[in-house]
């Protein structure tokens, strides 16, 4: 039998997550947000940014609200690190990545591998790897790929799919997970 020590997800979590999903014919994000209902009136994310050394701990949601100049910050964060552009993130994904992140019990930040790709970005990428899609959720603003040194990639994945709000791919061999908030799908190994 699994512990939830060794999953990562505790037991608080892990019923959370039971009873997020016995919510019948509810819009899909209702399981990411009955995720966060916990956390009180406040919604906070942290990550570090390899690329850039930069690192960002801030609450964008209080009170039912989410703060412009938070979401400035985040929309800033993860931008085109290659150019610099700049496109807003869907709080959708962000509601997710909270959501995941709680539910795996850690205080760690995640690490961001990529967040919002300009069209050149994901082009010069699709030329390098058949892993990279042509209309991808980064172009949109609506995707993070993301890791951590405490959970493995399978422990994250079950996390972010426990939210059934969006789309997650496991990426094993290169150590990250995609979460984004397009329709619920999952992919990779």
């Amino acid at each position: 039998m699994e512990t939830s020590r060794s999953t990562g997800l505790t037991r608080r979590a892990l019923l959370g997550a039971f009873a997020a999903t016995t919510v019948a014919a509810a819009p899909t994000y209702a399981n990411a947000f009955g995720f966060l209902r916990g956390a009180g009136d406040v919604r906070r994310i942290k990550m570090y940014n390899g690329r850039t050394g930069e690192s960002m701990d801030t609450v964008y949601w209080v009170d039912g609200n989410y703060l412009k100049d938070a979401l400035v910050e985040v929309n800033h964060f993860m931008r085109d690190w290659r150019n610099g552009q700049i496109k807003p993130i869907d709080t959708r994904t962000l509601d997710i990545m909270t959501a995941a992140h709680r539910m795996m019990d850690t205080s760690e930040a995640y690490t961001l591998i990529s967040g919002y790709r300009s069209p050149e970005t994901n082009n010069m990428l699709r030329s390098r790897s058949s892993g990279v899609a042509k209309n991808s959720r980064h172009l949109k603003g609506e995707a993070a790929d993301l890791r951590m040194s405490s959970r493995s990639v399978a422990q994250m994945s079950r996390a972010a799919s426990a939210c059934a709000a969006g789309g997650v791919g496991r990426y094993s061999s290169s150590n990250f997970v995609h979460m984004d908030c397009g329709p619920v799908r999952s992919w990779g190994r």
